[in-house]
Protein backbone atom coordinates (compact mmCIF):
# COMPACT_ATOMS: atom_id res chain seq x y z
CA UNK A 1 0.00 0.00 0.00
CA UNK A 2 1.26 3.48 -0.78
CA UNK A 3 -0.78 5.46 1.74
CA UNK A 4 -1.03 8.25 -0.85
CA UNK A 5 -4.37 10.01 -0.90
CA UNK A 6 -5.98 13.07 -2.38
CA UNK A 7 -6.16 16.24 -0.35
CA UNK A 8 -9.71 16.16 1.01
CA UNK A 9 -11.67 16.83 4.21
CA UNK A 10 -12.19 13.95 6.63
CA UNK A 11 -15.39 11.93 6.04
CA UNK A 12 -18.38 13.47 7.78
CA UNK A 13 -20.76 10.53 7.34
CA UNK A 14 -20.56 6.82 6.58
CA UNK A 15 -22.53 3.84 5.29
CA UNK A 16 -21.83 0.20 6.13
CA UNK A 17 -22.17 -2.47 3.46
CA UNK A 18 -20.85 -5.84 2.32
CA UNK A 19 -19.99 -4.55 -1.16
CA UNK A 20 -19.63 -1.09 -2.67
CA UNK A 21 -19.75 -0.86 -6.47
CA UNK A 22 -18.38 2.37 -7.94
CA UNK A 23 -19.94 3.04 -11.33
CA UNK A 24 -23.35 2.56 -12.92
CA UNK A 25 -22.59 1.26 -16.41
CA UNK A 26 -23.14 -2.29 -17.58
CA UNK A 27 -20.23 -3.60 -15.49
CA UNK A 28 -21.17 -1.87 -12.25
CA UNK A 29 -24.91 -2.48 -12.28
CA UNK A 30 -24.57 -6.12 -13.36
CA UNK A 31 -22.15 -6.73 -10.48
CA UNK A 32 -24.42 -4.95 -8.01
CA UNK A 33 -27.54 -6.85 -9.09
CA UNK A 34 -25.79 -10.23 -8.80
CA UNK A 35 -24.35 -9.40 -5.36
CA UNK A 36 -27.68 -8.11 -4.05
CA UNK A 37 -29.51 -11.18 -5.38
CA UNK A 38 -27.14 -13.33 -3.29
CA UNK A 39 -28.12 -11.46 -0.16
CA UNK A 40 -25.14 -9.11 0.17
CA UNK A 41 -25.75 -5.57 1.40
CA UNK A 42 -24.76 -3.69 -1.75
CA UNK A 43 -24.23 0.04 -2.28
CA UNK A 44 -23.88 1.58 -5.75
CA UNK A 45 -21.94 4.83 -5.97
CA UNK A 46 -22.05 6.75 -9.24
CA UNK A 47 -20.46 10.02 -10.31
CA UNK A 48 -23.56 11.43 -11.98
CA UNK A 49 -27.02 9.91 -12.26
CA UNK A 50 -27.50 6.16 -12.45
CA UNK A 51 -28.09 6.30 -16.22
CA UNK A 52 -25.37 8.82 -17.04
CA UNK A 53 -22.27 6.64 -17.47
CA UNK A 54 -20.43 5.60 -20.62
CA UNK A 55 -22.70 2.62 -21.32
CA UNK A 56 -25.64 4.71 -22.46
CA UNK A 57 -23.48 6.37 -25.12
CA UNK A 58 -22.64 3.05 -26.79
CA UNK A 59 -24.02 3.18 -30.33
CA UNK A 60 -22.54 -0.15 -31.35
CA UNK A 61 -23.74 -3.32 -29.73
CA UNK A 62 -22.82 -6.48 -27.91
CA UNK A 63 -20.63 -8.97 -29.76
CA UNK A 64 -21.39 -12.64 -29.10
CA UNK A 65 -21.58 -15.86 -31.08
CA UNK A 66 -25.37 -15.95 -31.23
CA UNK A 67 -25.93 -16.43 -34.95
CA UNK A 68 -26.32 -19.60 -36.97
CA UNK A 69 -22.93 -20.94 -38.04
CA UNK A 70 -21.01 -18.68 -35.68
CA UNK A 71 -18.97 -20.15 -32.83
CA UNK A 72 -17.04 -18.85 -29.81
CA UNK A 73 -13.88 -20.13 -31.51
CA UNK A 74 -14.44 -17.82 -34.48
CA UNK A 75 -15.13 -14.91 -32.12
CA UNK A 76 -11.91 -15.78 -30.29
CA UNK A 77 -9.91 -15.75 -33.54
CA UNK A 78 -11.19 -12.28 -34.51
CA UNK A 79 -10.44 -10.95 -31.02
CA UNK A 80 -6.89 -12.30 -31.04
CA UNK A 81 -6.18 -10.78 -34.46
CA UNK A 82 -7.46 -7.36 -33.38
CA UNK A 83 -5.40 -7.53 -30.17
CA UNK A 84 -2.17 -7.63 -32.21
CA UNK A 85 -0.48 -10.43 -30.29
CA UNK A 86 -1.11 -9.15 -26.76
CA UNK A 87 -4.46 -10.69 -25.83
CA UNK A 88 -4.39 -13.22 -23.02
CA UNK A 89 -5.96 -16.21 -24.78
CA UNK A 90 -7.39 -17.68 -21.58
CA UNK A 91 -9.19 -14.42 -20.83
CA UNK A 92 -10.50 -14.17 -24.39
CA UNK A 93 -11.73 -17.76 -24.32
CA UNK A 94 -13.56 -16.99 -21.08
CA UNK A 95 -15.18 -13.96 -22.71
CA UNK A 96 -16.37 -15.65 -25.89
CA UNK A 97 -17.57 -18.91 -24.30
CA UNK A 98 -19.47 -17.30 -21.41
CA UNK A 99 -20.63 -14.34 -23.51
CA UNK A 100 -23.71 -15.78 -25.26
CA UNK A 101 -25.36 -16.89 -22.01
CA UNK A 102 -24.46 -13.58 -20.36
CA UNK A 103 -26.32 -11.77 -23.16
CA UNK A 104 -29.32 -14.06 -22.68
CA UNK A 105 -29.34 -13.24 -18.96
CA UNK A 106 -29.23 -9.54 -19.84
CA UNK A 107 -32.31 -10.09 -21.98
CA UNK A 108 -33.88 -11.83 -18.99
CA UNK A 109 -33.16 -8.71 -16.95
CA UNK A 110 -35.32 -6.74 -19.38
CA UNK A 111 -33.10 -5.53 -22.23
CA UNK A 112 -34.78 -5.59 -25.64
CA UNK A 113 -32.60 -6.16 -28.71
CA UNK A 114 -33.63 -5.63 -32.32
CA UNK A 115 -35.06 -8.77 -33.92
CA UNK A 116 -35.32 -10.17 -37.42
CA UNK A 117 -38.64 -11.14 -39.06
CA UNK A 118 -38.38 -14.65 -37.60
CA UNK A 119 -38.06 -13.29 -34.06
CA UNK A 120 -34.36 -14.05 -33.60
CA UNK A 121 -31.90 -11.36 -32.62
CA UNK A 122 -30.90 -9.29 -35.66
CA UNK A 123 -27.12 -9.39 -35.90
CA UNK A 124 -24.92 -6.76 -37.55
CA UNK A 125 -21.26 -6.65 -38.46
CA UNK A 126 -18.50 -4.30 -37.38
CA UNK A 127 -14.79 -3.81 -37.91
CA UNK A 128 -12.57 -6.85 -37.36
CA UNK A 129 -15.47 -9.32 -37.31
CA UNK A 130 -15.70 -11.92 -40.07
CA UNK A 131 -19.33 -12.69 -39.17
CA UNK A 132 -22.49 -10.87 -38.23
CA UNK A 133 -22.46 -11.21 -34.44
CA UNK A 134 -23.34 -7.74 -33.12
CA UNK A 135 -26.66 -7.44 -31.29
CA UNK A 136 -28.14 -3.94 -31.39
CA UNK A 137 -31.07 -2.18 -29.75
CA UNK A 138 -32.96 0.70 -31.30
CA UNK A 139 -30.60 0.61 -34.25
CA UNK A 140 -27.79 2.69 -32.79
CA UNK A 141 -29.05 3.07 -29.21
CA UNK A 142 -27.85 -0.21 -27.70
CA UNK A 143 -26.12 1.37 -24.72
CA UNK A 144 -29.16 3.44 -23.82
CA UNK A 145 -31.39 0.35 -23.85
CA UNK A 146 -28.98 -1.70 -21.74
CA UNK A 147 -28.65 1.17 -19.29
CA UNK A 148 -32.44 1.55 -19.10
CA UNK A 149 -32.98 -2.13 -18.36
CA UNK A 150 -30.29 -2.34 -15.69
CA UNK A 151 -31.30 0.92 -13.98
CA UNK A 152 -34.92 -0.28 -13.82
CA UNK A 153 -33.76 -3.57 -12.32
CA UNK A 154 -31.65 -1.76 -9.72
CA UNK A 155 -34.58 0.44 -8.71
CA UNK A 156 -36.94 -2.50 -8.61
CA UNK A 157 -34.51 -4.34 -6.33
CA UNK A 158 -34.34 -1.21 -4.12
CA UNK A 159 -30.55 -1.16 -4.03
CA UNK A 160 -28.94 1.55 -1.95
CA UNK A 161 -27.56 4.08 -4.46
CA UNK A 162 -25.52 7.23 -3.96
CA UNK A 163 -25.67 9.43 -7.04
CA UNK A 164 -23.60 12.50 -7.94
CA UNK A 165 -20.69 11.13 -5.93
CA UNK A 166 -17.03 11.25 -6.91
CA UNK A 167 -14.99 8.43 -5.40
CA UNK A 168 -11.78 9.70 -3.80
CA UNK A 169 -9.61 6.99 -2.25
CA UNK A 170 -9.54 3.41 -1.01
CA UNK A 171 -9.82 2.66 2.69
CA UNK A 172 -7.77 -0.25 4.05
CA UNK A 173 -7.53 -2.14 7.31
CA UNK A 174 -4.45 -2.87 9.43
CA UNK A 175 -3.48 -5.79 7.17
CA UNK A 176 -3.71 -3.75 3.97
CA UNK A 177 -7.01 -5.28 2.89
CA UNK A 178 -9.80 -3.22 1.37
CA UNK A 179 -12.15 -1.64 3.90
CA UNK A 180 -14.19 0.73 1.72
CA UNK A 181 -13.89 4.05 -0.08
CA UNK A 182 -14.09 7.73 0.62
CA UNK A 183 -16.26 9.82 -1.66
CA UNK A 184 -17.66 13.30 -2.14
CA UNK A 185 -21.34 13.81 -2.82
CA UNK A 186 -22.11 16.87 -4.93
CA UNK A 187 -25.19 18.82 -3.92
CA UNK A 188 -27.80 18.34 -1.27
CA UNK A 189 -29.57 15.11 -0.52
CA UNK A 190 -29.37 12.22 1.89
CA UNK A 191 -25.60 12.68 1.99
CA UNK A 192 -23.54 15.75 1.25
CA UNK A 193 -19.82 16.47 1.15
CA UNK A 194 -17.10 13.94 1.91
CA UNK A 195 -18.15 10.64 3.44
CA UNK A 196 -17.25 6.96 3.42
CA UNK A 197 -18.76 3.62 2.49
CA UNK A 198 -17.27 0.95 4.73
CA UNK A 199 -17.16 -2.41 2.94
CA UNK A 200 -14.69 -5.32 2.74
CA UNK A 201 -15.22 -5.61 -1.04
CA UNK A 202 -14.91 -2.68 -3.45
CA UNK A 203 -15.65 -3.02 -7.17
CA UNK A 204 -14.33 -0.26 -9.41
CA UNK A 205 -16.44 0.07 -12.57
CA UNK A 206 -15.69 3.73 -13.20
CA UNK A 207 -15.28 3.58 -16.97
CA UNK A 208 -12.57 5.15 -19.06
CA UNK A 209 -10.22 8.10 -19.13
CA UNK A 210 -10.94 9.66 -22.50
CA UNK A 211 -10.99 13.14 -20.99
CA UNK A 212 -7.18 13.14 -20.87
CA UNK A 213 -7.44 14.14 -24.55
CA UNK A 214 -8.97 17.27 -26.06
CA UNK A 215 -11.41 15.36 -28.27
CA UNK A 216 -13.05 12.12 -27.15
CA UNK A 217 -16.24 10.13 -27.49
CA UNK A 218 -16.29 9.70 -23.70
CA UNK A 219 -18.67 11.67 -21.47
CA UNK A 220 -17.26 14.42 -19.21
CA UNK A 221 -17.22 12.04 -16.20
CA UNK A 222 -14.53 9.83 -17.82
CA UNK A 223 -11.55 11.33 -16.00
CA UNK A 224 -9.67 8.17 -15.04
CA UNK A 225 -10.78 8.30 -11.39
CA UNK A 226 -10.72 4.53 -10.90
CA UNK A 227 -7.23 4.03 -12.34
CA UNK A 228 -5.90 6.95 -10.28
CA UNK A 229 -7.49 5.61 -7.08
CA UNK A 230 -6.02 2.17 -7.74
CA UNK A 231 -2.55 3.58 -8.35
CA UNK A 232 -2.65 5.56 -5.11
CA UNK A 233 -3.79 2.39 -3.32
CA UNK A 234 -0.76 0.49 -4.63
CA UNK A 235 -2.51 -1.61 -7.30
CA UNK A 236 -0.85 -2.49 -10.58
CA UNK A 237 -2.08 -1.08 -13.89
CA UNK A 238 -1.18 -2.51 -17.28
CA UNK A 239 -1.19 -1.62 -20.99
CA UNK A 240 -2.23 1.99 -20.43
CA UNK A 241 -0.38 3.05 -23.59
CA UNK A 242 -3.02 1.30 -25.71
CA UNK A 243 -5.72 3.94 -26.13
CA UNK A 244 -8.07 3.18 -28.98
CA UNK A 245 -8.95 6.15 -31.15
CA UNK A 246 -12.28 5.55 -32.86
CA UNK A 247 -11.76 6.15 -36.58
CA UNK A 248 -15.09 7.81 -37.36
CA UNK A 249 -16.02 10.63 -35.01
CA UNK A 250 -18.01 13.58 -36.34
CA UNK A 251 -15.51 16.36 -37.08
CA UNK A 252 -16.75 19.59 -35.48
CA UNK A 253 -13.76 21.78 -36.29
CA UNK A 254 -10.09 22.01 -35.35
CA UNK A 255 -10.82 23.73 -32.05
CA UNK A 256 -13.55 21.36 -30.87
CA UNK A 257 -12.94 19.97 -27.40
CA UNK A 258 -14.65 17.58 -25.02
CA UNK A 259 -17.14 14.87 -25.93
CA UNK A 260 -17.64 14.51 -29.69
CA UNK A 261 -20.47 12.64 -31.49
CA UNK A 262 -19.57 9.10 -32.50
CA UNK A 263 -20.45 7.70 -35.92
CA UNK A 264 -20.82 4.02 -35.09
CA UNK A 265 -18.78 1.31 -36.74
CA UNK A 266 -22.11 -0.28 -37.59
CA UNK A 267 -22.55 2.37 -40.32
CA UNK A 268 -19.51 0.93 -42.08
CA UNK A 269 -20.79 -2.53 -41.25
CA UNK A 270 -23.83 -1.79 -43.42
CA UNK A 271 -21.71 -0.58 -46.34
CA UNK A 272 -20.63 3.04 -45.81
CA UNK A 273 -17.35 4.03 -47.51
CA UNK A 274 -14.40 6.05 -46.29
CA UNK A 275 -13.45 8.63 -48.93
CA UNK A 276 -11.27 11.68 -49.38
CA UNK A 277 -12.49 15.10 -50.54
CA UNK A 278 -12.55 13.83 -54.14
CA UNK A 279 -14.78 10.88 -53.25
CA UNK A 280 -12.00 8.32 -53.67
CA UNK A 281 -12.13 5.27 -51.40
CA UNK A 282 -8.75 4.79 -49.71
CA UNK A 283 -9.23 1.60 -47.65
CA UNK A 284 -9.40 -0.66 -50.70
CA UNK A 285 -6.18 -2.64 -50.95
CA UNK A 286 -5.00 -1.68 -47.46
CA UNK A 287 -6.70 -4.60 -45.70
CA UNK A 288 -8.79 -7.61 -46.71
CA UNK A 289 -11.76 -6.14 -44.81
CA UNK A 290 -11.30 -2.61 -46.26
CA UNK A 291 -13.49 -0.22 -44.18
CA UNK A 292 -14.17 -3.07 -41.73
CA UNK A 293 -10.52 -3.60 -40.80
CA UNK A 294 -9.72 -3.42 -37.06
CA UNK A 295 -10.01 0.08 -35.65
CA UNK A 296 -6.31 0.76 -35.26
CA UNK A 297 -5.73 0.06 -38.94
CA UNK A 298 -8.61 2.28 -40.04
CA UNK A 299 -7.60 5.13 -37.70
CA UNK A 300 -4.04 5.02 -39.00
CA UNK A 301 -5.23 5.00 -42.62
CA UNK A 302 -7.44 8.03 -42.03
CA UNK A 303 -4.61 9.86 -40.28
CA UNK A 304 -2.21 9.10 -43.14
CA UNK A 305 -4.71 10.45 -45.65
CA UNK A 306 -5.14 13.61 -43.58
CA UNK A 307 -1.37 14.08 -43.53
CA UNK A 308 -1.10 13.35 -47.26
CA UNK A 309 -3.80 15.84 -48.23
CA UNK A 310 -2.96 18.42 -45.55
CA UNK A 311 -6.50 18.31 -44.18
CA UNK A 312 -8.00 17.85 -40.72
CA UNK A 313 -10.63 15.26 -41.63
CA UNK A 314 -11.78 12.68 -44.16
CA UNK A 315 -15.34 11.65 -45.05
CA UNK A 316 -17.73 8.77 -44.46
CA UNK A 317 -20.10 8.38 -47.39
CA UNK A 318 -23.40 6.60 -46.80
CA UNK A 319 -25.64 8.55 -49.13
CA UNK A 320 -26.56 5.31 -50.88
CA UNK A 321 -28.38 4.17 -47.70
CA UNK A 322 -31.28 6.50 -48.45
CA UNK A 323 -33.45 8.32 -45.93
CA UNK A 324 -35.44 5.28 -44.78
CA UNK A 325 -32.40 3.25 -43.77
CA UNK A 326 -30.86 6.19 -41.95
CA UNK A 327 -34.09 6.86 -40.05
CA UNK A 328 -34.72 3.22 -39.12
CA UNK A 329 -31.20 1.94 -38.42
CA UNK A 330 -29.23 5.00 -37.29
CA UNK A 331 -31.66 7.57 -35.87
CA UNK A 332 -29.28 8.77 -33.14
CA UNK A 333 -26.41 9.40 -35.55
CA UNK A 334 -28.73 11.02 -38.09
CA UNK A 335 -30.02 13.44 -35.44
CA UNK A 336 -26.51 14.26 -34.20
CA UNK A 337 -25.27 15.00 -37.72
CA UNK A 338 -28.26 17.19 -38.54
CA UNK A 339 -27.85 19.05 -35.26
CA UNK A 340 -24.40 20.05 -36.49
CA UNK A 341 -25.53 21.01 -39.97
CA UNK A 342 -24.67 17.77 -41.79
CA UNK A 343 -27.29 15.66 -43.57
CA UNK A 344 -25.81 12.19 -44.22
CA UNK A 345 -28.71 11.36 -46.52
CA UNK A 346 -27.47 13.91 -49.06
CA UNK A 347 -23.78 14.54 -48.21
CA UNK A 348 -20.71 12.71 -46.87
CA UNK A 349 -20.02 13.02 -43.14
CA UNK A 350 -16.75 14.75 -42.14
CA UNK A 351 -14.93 12.46 -39.70
CA UNK A 352 -11.63 12.23 -37.82
CA UNK A 353 -10.28 9.86 -35.14
CA UNK A 354 -10.84 10.75 -31.47
CA UNK A 355 -9.96 9.05 -28.17
CA UNK A 356 -12.49 6.32 -27.53
CA UNK A 357 -11.53 3.35 -25.33
CA UNK A 358 -8.76 2.42 -22.93
CA UNK A 359 -7.63 -1.12 -23.73
CA UNK A 360 -5.48 -1.09 -20.58
CA UNK A 361 -6.35 -0.32 -16.99
CA UNK A 362 -6.18 -1.85 -13.52
CA UNK A 363 -4.64 -5.31 -13.83
CA UNK A 364 -7.01 -8.10 -12.81
CA UNK A 365 -7.32 -11.85 -12.93
CA UNK A 366 -10.27 -13.77 -14.38
CA UNK A 367 -12.31 -13.10 -11.23
CA UNK A 368 -11.70 -9.36 -11.47
CA UNK A 369 -9.34 -9.35 -8.48
CA UNK A 370 -6.62 -6.71 -8.44
CA UNK A 371 -3.29 -6.85 -6.61
CA UNK A 372 -4.92 -5.20 -3.57
CA UNK A 373 -6.91 -7.77 -1.55
CA UNK A 374 -10.63 -7.01 -1.64
CA UNK A 375 -10.36 -4.54 -4.52
CA UNK A 376 -11.94 -5.59 -7.82
CA UNK A 377 -12.13 -3.86 -11.20
CA UNK A 378 -14.53 -4.42 -14.09
CA UNK A 379 -15.28 -2.94 -17.48
CA UNK A 380 -13.18 -0.28 -19.16
CA UNK A 381 -11.32 0.63 -15.96
CA UNK A 382 -9.94 -2.93 -15.81
CA UNK A 383 -7.28 -4.72 -17.82
CA UNK A 384 -8.25 -8.38 -17.98
CA UNK A 385 -6.01 -9.23 -20.93
CA UNK A 386 -9.02 -9.54 -23.24
CA UNK A 387 -8.30 -6.56 -25.49
CA UNK A 388 -4.53 -6.78 -25.91
CA UNK A 389 -3.17 -3.88 -27.94
CA UNK A 390 -6.48 -2.99 -29.58
CA UNK A 391 -10.07 -3.78 -28.60
CA UNK A 392 -12.24 -5.62 -31.10
CA UNK A 393 -15.42 -3.66 -31.83
CA UNK A 394 -18.35 -4.31 -29.44
CA UNK A 395 -16.37 -6.56 -27.10
CA UNK A 396 -16.50 -3.96 -24.31
CA UNK A 397 -20.15 -4.35 -23.29
CA UNK A 398 -19.68 -8.12 -23.38
CA UNK A 399 -16.59 -7.85 -21.18
CA UNK A 400 -18.60 -5.85 -18.65
CA UNK A 401 -21.32 -8.49 -18.55
CA UNK A 402 -19.08 -11.57 -18.34
CA UNK A 403 -16.57 -10.31 -15.78
CA UNK A 404 -19.22 -8.61 -13.64
CA UNK A 405 -20.85 -11.99 -13.11
CA UNK A 406 -17.47 -13.54 -12.30
CA UNK A 407 -16.69 -10.81 -9.76
CA UNK A 408 -20.04 -11.21 -8.05
CA UNK A 409 -19.57 -14.98 -7.84
CA UNK A 410 -16.13 -14.52 -6.27
CA UNK A 411 -17.36 -12.02 -3.69
CA UNK A 412 -20.32 -14.23 -2.79
CA UNK A 413 -18.06 -17.28 -2.42
CA UNK A 414 -15.52 -15.38 -0.32
CA UNK A 415 -17.98 -13.44 1.87
CA UNK A 416 -15.24 -11.18 3.25
CA UNK A 417 -15.66 -9.86 6.76
CA UNK A 418 -15.68 -6.18 7.55
CA UNK A 419 -12.68 -4.70 9.33
CA UNK A 420 -12.11 -1.20 10.58
CA UNK A 421 -10.20 1.14 8.31
CA UNK A 422 -6.94 2.38 9.76
CA UNK A 423 -5.89 5.99 9.89
CA UNK A 424 -2.19 5.34 10.44
CA UNK A 425 0.70 7.46 9.26
CA UNK A 426 0.26 8.53 5.66
CA UNK A 427 2.46 10.62 3.38
CA UNK A 428 1.31 14.18 2.87
CA UNK A 429 -1.78 14.12 0.63
CA UNK A 430 -1.29 14.59 -3.08
CA UNK A 431 -1.33 18.32 -3.83
CA UNK A 432 -4.18 19.31 -6.09
CA UNK A 433 -4.03 21.05 -9.43
CA UNK A 434 -6.27 24.03 -10.22
CA UNK A 435 -9.28 23.24 -12.46
CA UNK A 436 -7.88 25.31 -15.33
CA UNK A 437 -5.01 22.80 -15.69
CA UNK A 438 -7.49 20.36 -17.27
CA UNK A 439 -7.34 21.93 -20.73
CA UNK A 440 -3.55 22.20 -20.44
CA UNK A 441 -3.24 18.45 -19.79
CA UNK A 442 -5.60 17.66 -22.66
CA UNK A 443 -3.59 19.76 -25.12
CA UNK A 444 -0.32 18.18 -23.94
CA UNK A 445 -1.71 14.68 -24.37
CA UNK A 446 -3.36 15.34 -27.73
CA UNK A 447 -0.18 16.88 -29.13
CA UNK A 448 2.27 14.38 -27.64
CA UNK A 449 0.44 11.07 -27.12
CA UNK A 450 -2.43 11.10 -29.61
CA UNK A 451 -3.01 8.88 -32.63
CA UNK A 452 0.58 9.38 -33.83
CA UNK A 453 3.43 9.37 -31.31
CA UNK A 454 7.22 9.60 -31.41
CA UNK A 455 10.12 9.64 -28.98
CA UNK A 456 10.31 13.43 -29.32
CA UNK A 457 6.59 14.09 -28.89
CA UNK A 458 6.38 11.77 -25.87
CA UNK A 459 9.50 13.30 -24.28
CA UNK A 460 7.97 16.77 -24.60
CA UNK A 461 4.70 15.54 -23.15
CA UNK A 462 6.49 13.87 -20.22
CA UNK A 463 8.44 17.05 -19.48
CA UNK A 464 5.37 19.27 -19.60
CA UNK A 465 3.36 16.90 -17.39
CA UNK A 466 6.21 16.73 -14.86
CA UNK A 467 6.32 20.54 -14.84
CA UNK A 468 2.66 20.56 -13.80
CA UNK A 469 3.32 17.88 -11.17
CA UNK A 470 6.35 19.73 -9.80
CA UNK A 471 4.49 23.04 -9.74
CA UNK A 472 1.74 21.53 -7.58
CA UNK A 473 4.30 20.33 -5.02
CA UNK A 474 6.08 23.67 -4.98
CA UNK A 475 2.86 25.59 -4.41
CA UNK A 476 1.84 23.20 -1.63
CA UNK A 477 5.21 23.68 0.09
CA UNK A 478 5.39 27.46 -0.20
CA UNK A 479 5.39 29.68 2.87
CA UNK A 480 1.93 30.82 1.88
CA UNK A 481 0.47 27.84 0.02
CA UNK A 482 -1.66 28.68 -2.99
CA UNK A 483 -2.58 25.15 -3.97
CA UNK A 484 -6.00 24.40 -5.39
CA UNK A 485 -9.00 24.18 -3.08
CA UNK A 486 -10.32 20.63 -2.63
CA UNK A 487 -13.35 20.08 -4.85
CA UNK A 488 -14.62 17.98 -7.71
CA UNK A 489 -12.84 19.88 -10.49
CA UNK A 490 -9.50 19.90 -8.65
CA UNK A 491 -9.77 16.19 -7.79
CA UNK A 492 -10.64 15.31 -11.39
CA UNK A 493 -7.75 17.21 -12.91
CA UNK A 494 -5.34 15.72 -10.36
CA UNK A 495 -6.53 12.26 -11.40
CA UNK A 496 -6.11 13.20 -15.07
CA UNK A 497 -2.53 14.24 -14.46
CA UNK A 498 -1.64 10.96 -12.73
CA UNK A 499 -3.10 8.71 -15.43
CA UNK A 500 -1.57 10.91 -18.16
CA UNK A 501 1.88 10.54 -16.62
CA UNK A 502 1.51 6.76 -16.49
CA UNK A 503 0.24 6.57 -20.07
CA UNK A 504 3.14 8.66 -21.39
CA UNK A 505 5.72 6.73 -19.36
CA UNK A 506 4.48 3.43 -20.81
CA UNK A 507 4.25 4.84 -24.35
CA UNK A 508 7.86 6.06 -24.13
CA UNK A 509 8.99 2.64 -22.96
CA UNK A 510 7.23 0.71 -25.75
CA UNK A 511 9.56 1.34 -28.67
CA UNK A 512 7.49 -0.23 -31.41
CA UNK A 513 4.18 0.18 -33.22
CA UNK A 514 1.51 -2.30 -32.10
CA UNK A 515 -2.27 -2.11 -32.22
CA UNK A 516 -3.45 1.36 -31.29
CA UNK A 517 0.02 2.42 -30.09
CA UNK A 518 1.53 4.08 -33.18
CA UNK A 519 5.15 5.22 -32.91
CA UNK A 520 6.05 6.94 -36.19
CA UNK A 521 9.75 6.72 -35.23
CA UNK A 522 9.36 2.97 -34.57
CA UNK A 523 6.92 1.96 -37.33
CA UNK A 524 7.41 -1.81 -37.13
CA UNK A 525 5.94 -4.35 -34.73
CA UNK A 526 8.69 -6.02 -32.68
CA UNK A 527 7.45 -9.36 -31.38
CA UNK A 528 10.85 -10.51 -30.12
CA UNK A 529 11.28 -7.67 -27.63
CA UNK A 530 7.79 -6.21 -27.24
CA UNK A 531 5.23 -8.98 -27.34
CA UNK A 532 5.02 -8.22 -23.66
CA UNK A 533 2.85 -6.26 -21.24
CA UNK A 534 4.00 -3.17 -19.37
CA UNK A 535 2.94 -3.10 -15.73
CA UNK A 536 3.10 0.11 -13.70
CA UNK A 537 2.93 0.83 -9.97
CA UNK A 538 3.11 3.96 -7.87
CA UNK A 539 5.43 3.48 -4.90
CA UNK A 540 4.98 5.07 -1.45
CA UNK A 541 7.69 7.63 -2.32
CA UNK A 542 5.62 8.63 -5.36
CA UNK A 543 7.76 7.02 -8.04
CA UNK A 544 6.31 5.30 -11.09
CA UNK A 545 7.88 1.88 -11.52
CA UNK A 546 7.49 0.06 -14.84
CA UNK A 547 8.22 -3.58 -15.48
CA UNK A 548 7.86 -5.70 -18.59
CA UNK A 549 6.32 -9.18 -18.38
CA UNK A 550 8.30 -12.18 -19.58
CA UNK A 551 5.69 -13.31 -22.14
CA UNK A 552 2.48 -12.13 -23.77
CA UNK A 553 0.53 -14.17 -21.21
CA UNK A 554 -1.00 -11.91 -18.61
CA UNK A 555 0.34 -13.88 -15.67
CA UNK A 556 -1.12 -14.36 -12.20
CA UNK A 557 -2.30 -11.37 -10.21
CA UNK A 558 -0.66 -11.58 -6.80
CA UNK A 559 -1.36 -9.39 -3.75
CA UNK A 560 1.22 -6.64 -3.88
CA UNK A 561 3.58 -5.23 -1.33
CA UNK A 562 5.22 -1.83 -1.43
CA UNK A 563 8.45 -3.16 -2.88
CA UNK A 564 6.88 -5.36 -5.58
CA UNK A 565 8.25 -5.02 -9.13
CA UNK A 566 10.96 -2.56 -8.11
CA UNK A 567 13.74 -5.06 -8.66
CA UNK A 568 13.12 -5.61 -12.36
CA UNK A 569 11.41 -2.38 -13.28
CA UNK A 570 12.29 1.01 -14.67
CA UNK A 571 11.82 3.86 -12.23
CA UNK A 572 10.38 7.19 -13.25
CA UNK A 573 11.10 9.49 -10.29
CA UNK A 574 8.67 12.13 -9.19
CA UNK A 575 9.54 15.32 -7.33
CA UNK A 576 10.00 15.00 -3.62
CA UNK A 577 7.78 17.16 -1.51
CA UNK A 578 9.55 20.38 -0.51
Amino acid sequence: MTGIRLTAPAPGWSIDADVVVVGSGVAGLTTALRCAAAGLATVVVTKARLDDGSTRWAQGGVAAALGEGDTPEQHLDDTLVAGAGLCDETAVRTLVTEGPDAVRRLIGTGAHFDTADDGTIALGREGGHHRRRIAHAGGDATGAEISRALVEAVREAALHTVENALVLDLLTDAEGRTAGVTLHVMGEGQHDGVGAVNAPAVVLATGGMGQVFSATTNPPVATGDGVALALRAGAEVSDLEFVQFHPTVLFLGAGAEGQQPLVSEAVRGEGAHLVDAHGTRFMLGQHELAELAPRDIVAKAITRQMQLHGTEHMYLDARHFGATMWEQHFPTILAACRTHGIDPVTEPIPIAPAAHHASGGIRTDLQGRTTVPGLYACGEVACTGVHGANRLASNSLLEGLVFAERIAADIVADRPRSAAATVGDHPAPSPLLPPEARSTIQRIMTRGAGVVRSADSLARAAEELEDLHRSAFLKAGAAEPKDAVPGVEAWEVTNLLLVSRVLVAAARQREETRGCHWREDRPERDDEDWRRHLVVKLTPDRQLVLRRTDTEAFGPVQPSGAADCAATGTTHPTPEEP
